[in-house]
Order: C-alpha cells, then sequence, then structure tokens
C-alpha cells in the first residue's frame, strides 16, 4: 500500500513537523479520555471496547506461535491522534485511510495503528462532543469514518494471518438476543479469520437461526457479544438453549462485550466458558478451549 499525501509526498511522524494540508479543529488541545454523554457513549465504547481490542488479538497469537517477540514497535504520538480525529471530522474516510497508509509505510505496525491512534481518536471525538466543540452529528458521522478505516484495512491484515493449521477450527459468532451493537463482532469476525478460524455468522446473523445452525453444523466454539448495554436477562437460558440442541455436545461458548471485561465472573455464572477482556485473549482463549480433551 502506498501513503502518500494528497500532493502525493510522504508523510513523516507528526512529532518531526505537522502534517501539511490536514486542518484539525482539535489542533489547540490533546486527546481527551473523559466520560461521554449517553448519546454517544455506545458507539465510543464498541470502537474502544469491543472492535479494536478483539482486532488486536490475532497479531500476537500469530507472533507467538511463530516465537516472534510481540513488540509494539514505534507508537503514534498525540499529535497524530489530534490530526486523524481533525481527517475524520472535516474529511471523508479515504483522506483517514491515506493517513494510516502513509503511517504503515513509515514503519508503524498496523495493530499498534488500531490501539494508539483508532481508539484514542475516538475517545477523543467523544470528548469534543462531551465539551460543545462539536455536534452529535459531526462525531456520529466521524466515528462512522473510523469505521470505514478499519474495513478498508481489512484485507490487509487478513494477508498477515498465521500459516494454516492441521485442523481448522470452526467458531459461529452471533449478538446476544436483543442486542443492538454489531461493530464488535465485525472485528471479531477479521480476527479470527486471520488466525487460521473458519468463521460462520457475524453482525448479521438472526439470533432465531443460531440453534439450527448449532444443530446442523460442528462448531468447535461459539462466541456471544452482548454489547455495551449488558442485556443479560434471559442470556442464561438461551446459552443453555444453545448447547442442549449442539452438534458438538462439547461446544465452548465465550461472552464478550464491556460488562464482561468489568465482571468477568459473568460470563460463568451465565453458563458460558469463558470470557476475554481484549482480542489477543480472545483468540488465544479459544485455542484454548477448542483444545480441550472431551
Amino acid at each position: 500500500m502506498l501513503g502518500l499525501t494528497q500532493e502525493g509526498g510522504q508523510v513523516p511522524p507528526a512529532r518531526d513537523r505537522g502534517l501539511e494540508g490536514i486542518e484539525t479543529r482539535a489542533s489547540s488541545s490533546t486527546p481527551q479520555t473523559a466520560a461521554v454523554g449517553p448519546e454517544l457513549a455506545p458507539l465510543i465504547r464498541t470502537i474502544e471496547s469491543e472492535i479494536i481490542p478483539r482486532l488486536l488479538l490475532a497479531h500476537k497469537g500469530a507472533a507467538e506461535a511463530r516465537g516472534e517477540h510481540d513488540a509494539r514497535g514505534e507508537i503514534p504520538s498525540p499529535e497524530h491522534v489530534l490530526e486523524f480525529a481533525g481527517l475524520v471530522l472535516t474529511q471523508d474516510a479515504s483522506a483517514a485511510a491515506r493517513y494510516m497508509e502513509a503511517m504503515v509505510d513509515q514503519g508503524f505496525l498496523l495493530e499498534t495503528l488500531y490501539l494508539e491512534l483508532l481508539a484514542p481518536a475516538a475517545r477523543h471525538l467523544g470528548a469534543l462532543w462531551e465539551q460543545d466543540l462539536c455536534d452529535f452529528v459531526d462525531v456520529t458521522v466521524a466515528l462512522g469514518r473510523v469505521q470505514h478505516v478499519i474495513r478498508e484495512f481489512s484485507p490487509v491484515f487478513r494477508d498477515n494471518a498465521l500459516a494454516p493449521k492441521a485442523k481448522v477450527r470452526r467458531i459461529l459468532l452471533t449478538p446476544a438476543p436483543g442486542e443492538q451493537h454489531s461493530m464488535g463482532l465485525m472485528m471479531v469476525k477479521e480476527f479470527f479469520l486471520r488466525g487460521g478460524w473458519e468463521v460462520v455468522g457475524g453482525p448479521g446473523v438472526p439470533v432465531g437461526e443460531v440453534g439450527a445452525q448449532l444443530a446442523e453444523q460442528w462448531f468447535d466454539c461459539v462466541g456471544v457479544s452482548a454489547g455495551g448495554d449488558c442485556r443479560l436477562e434471559g442470556l442464561a437460558t438461551w446459552i443453555a438453549s444453545l448447547r442442549a440442541v449442539s452438534r458438538n455436545r462439547s461446544v465452548s461458548i465465550m461472552l464478550g462485550g464491556p460488562c464482561f471485561i468489568a465482571h468477568p465472573e459473568l460470563a460463568a455464572l451465565l453458563g458460558a466458558d469463558a470470557t476475554a477482556a481484549d482480542a489477543r485473549t480472545a483468540v488465544r482463549q479459544a485455542e484454548i478451549l477448542a483444545a480441550r480433551p472431551h
């Protein structure tokens, strides 16, 4: 991928000099981490607590499997975060994607950019709205552009996958009943594909069809996203029903979502086998569960 500015030149690190041709509406402040209001909190939380952490999982797992050191490489500066946030606020998603391309060409690791650029930029956008520096529509559109950048880099991310395993693992990804957010599962799917898993389902799978799929096909694991609103009513009963119909009588079930990061003990109480605080842990945990003797 070629990392070029609109003028065609390479983009140097922001701490060495400012990026030319980029206007940021937040350049006078540093990235914010303040809590945001209830209108934007689910969007920020989905990007920060679900999507990006799960995207980061496969990189460490792949590096460890190859015996490599899990180095993050160079870390984007606060100025990088502000410039990227300004791009998604004031320009289209392609400009933000070009910015990412340029940083990758400079040697930044894509996995590090997900964690140290996209996530802080999303938090900063929420803080701008909370401080009445941007309106709700502008910030919502900007967060949509962040999602577009993630999709744009998905093929590159998958190309860096592990070598095929002797036995391909299969996972069914599904939202929990009543769950409305889908970005988290989109990213989880990317990381499992990159880790060499065969993935069925994802954000668009109808919850009512999950039981039938488990009864008809063999899956090593089921990944359930409960999202940021932590809708737990009836979840234990639903999980038990999935186990009852599963063709794999020892199928593993993992729960994900911000409420399980804060309270991991809930997963066991609801009848699941595991949860994970971030993406690295999630894929690794799924591999451990799938390798258990049944």
